[in-house]
């Protein structure tokens, strides 16, 4: 069975323009997350998905440079970005990354993967977000290739900009599993998305260096500094239909 990591990523945002290659510790935050992806165990490909715009042109060099494969589509209908990934890269599931989660956990990542080629027949998606016991930033979603097809024929509006919001709100259709994490630390947001998230992020990296940290070891660190948990506290996580 093979898996496919698509990264979804682009230059534009509304609260922090520019993120995906903003330097981290010297590499581009986008460069973090391919890293992660990787060196994932049980992830046959790499994907980026970015949009057409020439804006994102820098986004779809750099993953070149780093050894993953490229599609480009529609600025909004991400989930056209993930279906044409499948169409260049064929894969039996796909790990769903954000290119503005810079520390993922490669051996979290691997967990989902396994969890699903233990059992592929019984679940359509795989991830740790449908009961939420991890920092944001941190969680996974593996889902079938056939469910996001589906998903593509049926998802309208705002499903189609959050590619697996289809698949996980109906149940009824689709076979759901999810993992979870103890002790839970959901509380703590480790995503970037605005300057305070940069300043924790950057706060964090000084600690852990130049590497992708265990879950474990962030949360950890986030525990025993509560002045860098304070950083991003007042962050506001956007709904589904605010994009």
């Amino acid at each position: 069975m093979r898996v496919a990591a698509v990264v979804q990523a682009r230059t534009g945002s509304t609260r922090l323009p520019g993120k995906v290659l903003r330097p981290l510790a010297g590499r581009p935050v986008l460069g973090w997350v391919l890293r992660a992806a990787a060196t994932c165990p049980g992830i046959d490909e790499v994907v980026v998905a970015t949009t057409t715009l020439p804006e994102d042109d820098a986004v779809a060099e750099l993953a070149r440079d780093a050894g993953a494969a490229v599609v480009r589509g529609p600025v909004d209908d991400v989930l056209e970005r993930y279906l044409r990934a499948l169409d260049t890269s064929p894969a039996d599931a796909v790990v769903r990354l954000t290119a503005d989660c810079p520390l993922l956990d490669p051996e979290l990542l691997g967990a989902v993967v396994a969890a699903w080629r233990a059992a592929p027949d019984a679940a359509d998606y795989v991830a740790t977000t449908l009961v939420r016991t991890l920092p944001r930033g941190l969680d996974v979603e593996l889902v079938t290739a056939a469910a996001l097809r589906r998903a593509g024929e049926e998802a309208r509006d705002h499903d189609r900009t959050h590619v697996t919001s289809y698949v996980w709100s109906h149940p009824d259709r689709f076979r759901l599993t999810g993992l979870v994490v103890a002790p839970a630390a959901d509380d703590l947001r480790i995503t970037l998305d605005t300057p305070e998230d940069a300043a924790l992020i950057e706060a964090l990296v000084e600690v852990t260096g130049d590497r992708a940290p265990s879950w474990r070891e962030l949360v950890a660190v986030l525990r025993r500094r509560p002045d860098l948990v304070a950083l991003n506290a007042a962050v506001v996580q956007k709904t589904l239909t605010e994009g």
